[in-house]
């Protein structure tokens, strides 16, 4: 039997200024296979066309669907409502700008992270389009590849302790980026040039370790492992400056 579902939906448009914070109710009746995606959808479309939420993909790609599903960040075309109780509770993602109801500008936030670790290949050799790829051994590239598939959500960042108290922390996809590029043999910076970009408390020291962020990933990034990976490298990485016998 179609169980029958409640959604408290948070609600506010910054652009309209008789607009205040507030829930509003809706109820729907299940039906096979629905996601948070269709349920808001049908909400949309058949109850109130008014409300604001993101959407591209609906394959869990692009990452514009995230929101907070019952206090814990995660994607709406992902999440089945079979696996949530009648009573569904919905509210944007925390710590980025709201746009409007459930959607947020992540990707100001993103560009501007990127540009902070500076996310590209560093390298003196000139470009020539005539000449074959680079290549590089299969682990390596495949180490590389699980890093690049994280889809810029948000969802780890919401979920981050300490983002939310300091807004000029990178948080795990900050790191998880410039992770990338420490692996990439392409890439010519030195482990100092790393080091100035995140051995500070905007980025390695500022973890607290709850592992929110991995718990939260939608594509099951190893986003802790990277952390312990750079945390490692720097530790090393200063000791052979320190200590006379690794000179």
């Amino acid at each position: 039997m179609a169980r029958t579902l409640r959604f408290h939906v948070f609600r506010y448009n910054p652009q309209d200024p008789a607009s205040t914070p507030h829930m509003d109710a809706y109820v729907l009746d299940e039906t096979e296979s629905m996601t948070l995606y269709i349920a808001l959808t049908r909400i949309r479309e058949e109850q109130d066309p008014s409300l604001m939420f993101d959407f591209c993909c609906r394959a869990g790609v692009c990452g514009s669907c995230a929101m907070v599903i019952n206090g814990r960040p995660g994607l709406g075309c992902h999440t089945k409502t079979a696996d949530l109780p009648e009573r569904i509770t919905l509210l944007p993602l925390p710590f980025f700008k709201l746009v409007g109801d459930l959607g947020v500008d992540t990707g100001t936030w993103f560009r501007e992270m990127y540009t902070r670790v500076e996310s590209w290949i560093h390298t003196e050799k000139q470009f020539d389009p005539a000449s074959e790829e680079e290549r590089m051994d299969n682990e390596t590239a495949e180490q590389i590849y699980e890093l690049d598939r994280c889809i810029e959500c948000g969802c780890c960042v919401a979920a981050c302790g300490t983002a939310r108290m300091r807004e000029d922390f990178l948080g795990a996809a900050g790191l998880n980026r410039l992770a990338r590029f420490m692996i990439d043999p392409r890439d010519q910076r030195s482990d100092k040039e790393y080091f100035d970009v995140v051995g500070n408390d905007q980025g390695i020291f500022g973890c607290m370790g709850l592992l929110a962020c991995e718990d939260v990933c939608p594509k099951h990034l190893p986003l802790q492992d990277q952390l312990g990976y750079m945390r490692r490298k720097m530790a090393m990485n200063a000791l052979t400056r320190i200590l006379p016998w690794k000179k």
